[in-house]
């Protein structure tokens, strides 16, 4: 048996080889594509394009006898990295004789977008709070003004801007959009328009990322903009002011929140951190993984997040009452009405519970896939060889 594995053991390395050679081509080809679209103006991200590439690749992948699922998960994989690969360079939407300024751009998110706005030729400046003096010769000849400071300032720093160019764009990043809007269409004439990148600093490309717009004034001026973070390859959605609010209510304010109180409820319990690690299952370790992540992050902002949503005191008490109900569901061990409880919420989410369950399955498996116990273990080993010497300090 030895000789047969062994010849099979080749061929198969034989066959990996040939994969990395066949990625490296097409990483290649890519660039060269990015070179292309810099070139002719267009897009990074084209949906149809990618939708037509991987239907077509599940086809083949059938009737060559693979699984399509796993051809759609190794071809989503490379074509993240494509994008990454066709980022050097962007065609500008813009006057690119007229200056970008980032109110707060020395902050994470704020270099994140002005190596975006570099990348496409324009003239990128940073104001920070000590420039306040020299404001009016930064701004003199600005295109776009883009406030990116915490919550807390930003309608306080719109307020205090010099008078801008009349054809010059007002836009924020804020998580919020109602009271920086009306700020910017007190303090500015011209065209104001309300931006709410939907992702974080770390990002590598602005691919698939999505945007949401909430127009303020003067639209036609302000369609450069939007042009440009269409190029980038961002996904734009575009949303009243007032609803934008609303569902980043739910969708931010609530969830982090919760998830801090999560953690702390875990701190506080002292739980085993490892031993949770340990035995969980892929969903349950992304369950942590995201509370996890949380608190790797600035505890400024996420308190900003929270106390900036007005609505999310009103909500906290629904929550807390939904949390009383089914409390006293498992107290009483009313086992019939949790499950009506349960049945009623499943009515609630309708088709999109299968949709979404086939979705999580897909990350379950890469989570699983990622999993490597034997490193896990040596981490659990030496927290615990540390903790007497902690313990004696």
């Amino acid at each position: 048996m030895t000789s047969p594995l062994a010849d099979l053991r080749v061929q198969i390395d034989q066959a990996d080889d040939d994969l990395v050679a066949v990625l490296a081509r097409r990483a290649r080809l890519t660039a060269e594509v990015g070179t292309l679209k810099s070139r002719h103006g267009l897009p990074l991200y084209v949906p149809e394009r990618e939708a037509q590439l991987l239907a077509t690749r599940r086809e083949k992948a059938t009737a060559a006898g693979i699984d399509p699922d796993l051809i759609e998960d190794i071809l989503r994989r490379v074509m993240r990295e494509s994008y990454s690969s066709q980022e050097s360079d962007f065609p500008a939407a813009g006057d690119r004789s007229r200056a970008v300024v980032i109110v707060g751009g020395g902050g994470a998110l704020g270099r994140c977008l002005a190596s975006f706005f570099t990348r496409s030729g324009y003239h990128v400046r940073i104001f920070e709070k000590d420039d306040w003096e020299r404001a009016p010769a930064l701004l003199a000849d600005a295109g776009l003004v883009l406030v990116a400071v915490p919550i807390e300032h930003t309608c306080a720093v719109i307020a205090k801007l010099p008078k801008l160019p009349d054809d010059c764009i007002l836009a924020d990043i804020t998580s919020i959009k109602q009271a920086p809007l009306a700020a910017m269409l007190s303090a500015h004439r011209g065209p104001v328009l309300g931006l709410h990148p939907m992702f974080g600093p770390d990002i590598r490309s602005l691919a698939k990322q999505v945007v949401v717009v909430c127009p303020g004034r003067d639209p036609t001026r302000c369609q450069w903009l939007i042009e440009q973070l269409g190029i980038w390859g961002a996904v734009l959605r575009e949303e009243l002011p007032e609803r934008h609010d609303r569902a980043m209510e739910l969708i931010q304010a609530m969830r982090h929140f919760t998830s801090m109180v999560y953690g702390i409820f875990l701190q506080r319990e002292n739980a085993d951190l490892d031993e949770l690690m340990r035995l969980s299952s892929p969903i349950y370790r992304l369950e942590l993984a995201m509370v996890g992540r949380l608190f790797a992050q600035s505890p400024q902002l996420y308190a900003d997040i929270i106390m900036a949503a007005d609505g999310l005191p009103a909500l906290l008490d629904q929550y807390r009452s939904v949390l009383d109900d089914l409390l006293k569901r498992v107290r009483e061990k009313q086992r019939d009405e949790l499950i009506e409880d349960f049945n009623s919420a499943r009515e609630y989410f309708g088709e999109l519970a299968p949709a979404l369950l086939r979705e999580s399955s897909e990350l379950l498996r890469k989570a699983h896939d990622a999993r490597d116990p034997s490193a896990q273990h040596e981490q659990s080993r030496a927290r615990d060889r540390a903790l007497p010497s902690a313990r004696e300090s």
